[in-house]
C-alpha cells in the first residue's frame, strides 16, 4: 500500500494490499484500489461487518458487538 504523507488512517481501519491512499481514512473503514476507496466496514476484531440494517446498525460476525452506521461513520454501540 501507498499512503500520500499528512492522511490519517483511522482506527481500526484497513487498508488492501496495494491500495493507494490519498484521502483520510474514517474509523473501521476497508480502503481498496487505486486510488483507495471505502467500499465496506471492519469490526474492531478484525471482521468485515455485513451489511447495515434498516436501522443502520450491524453486528460483527466473531464479537457480536453492534455497530452503527451514522453520516457516513460507523461506530460500536455500547449496550
Amino acid at each position: 500500500s501507498t499512503v500520500v504523507c499528512g492522511i490519517t488512517i483511522g482506527r481500526f481501519a484497513f487498508i488492501a494490499a496495494g491500495a493507494v491512499v490519498t484521502h483520510d481514512v474514517p474509523d473501521y473503514a476497508l480502503v481498496v484500489g487505486v486510488p483507495g476507496r471505502v467500499v465496506g466496514w471492519m469490526s474492531a476484531h478484525g471482521e468485515r461487518l455485513p451489511s447495515f440494517d434498516e436501522n443502520g446498525r450491524a453486528r460483527c460476525p466473531d464479537s457480536a458487538e453492534l455497530y452503527e452506521m451514522r453520516e457516513g461513520r460507523v461506530a460500536p454501540i455500547t449496550e
